[in-house]
């Protein structure tokens, strides 16, 4: 998902979607564990996306105590 949409997105819509990144993280452990992954650079990708998600959830909040 693109940085830019990613800012446009409410605090709920980036909630919902760090809830679906996590879920998608467990299940791609869970197949490298049992050895049906067939990329394991998808855990990184996805690791990397919910540090952004988490990372523009932290500016929001900032920006909203210094408003």
């Amino acid at each position: 998902m693109e940085l830019n949409k990613m800012r446009e997105m409410t605090d709920a819509e980036l909630a919902a979607e760090l809830d679906k990144m996590k879920k998608e993280l467990f299940n791609l452990r869970f197949q490298h564990v049992t050895g049906q992954l067939e990329n394991p650079l998808q855990m990184r990708e996805v690791r990397k996306n919910i540090a952004r998600v988490k990372t523009i959830m932290r500016e929001k909040e900032l920006d909203k105590a210094q408003a």
